[in-house]
């Protein structure tokens, strides 16, 4: 969840920087990613996130049951077309090749919504019914907590 949070704020941060702060989106880079730009720019990093994301959630989806567990796996589903547009834009990284001629790795739905905005949108998508999930399977505990 700190990993998640994290993740939140530097996607928060940029937005700030692009409708608070009125800078433009290449220069908005969230929080870590002013002191450091290759940040920004490495599909690597961005992908290492989406597959670590989706690895998690797999490994915790054995812990939510009931509606927590449908919540939960709503997540998963989402993250999975996440990881998946994470893997398109490193492979167009790796090869040169980007989508549509594009001047730099697009994603299949940055071909309609902003890249900050796209992010931010799944982010959001996945996030809500994992907290969902969880406040469900807290219900859960302490109705039936597990006996030591």
């Amino acid at each position: 969840m700190v990993v998640v949070i994290a993740h939140w704020a530097e996607h928060l941060a940029q937005a700030f920087q692009i409708y608070v702060l009125g800078w433009p989106a290449h220069h908005a880079r969230g929080a870590l990613g002013v002191p450091f730009p290759w940040l920004v720019h490495s599909e690597w990093l961005h992908y290492g996130y989406a597959l670590v994301m989706l690895a998690g959630l797999i490994a915790l989806r054995p812990g939510m049951v009931g509606r927590a567990r449908t919540w939960w796996t709503i997540a998963l589903w989402i993250q999975v077309w996440h990881h998946c547009e994470h893997l398109l834009l490193l492979i167009q990284a790796l090869t040169g090749e980007n989508l549509g001629g594009r001047p730099a790795p697009t994603s299949i739905v940055q071909l309609l919504v902003p890249r900050v905005e796209l992010h931010l949108f799944y982010n959001a998508i996945v996030f809500a019914p994992m907290v969902v999930a969880m406040i469900l399977r807290a219900r859960q505990q302490v109705r039936q907590p597990v006996n030591a």
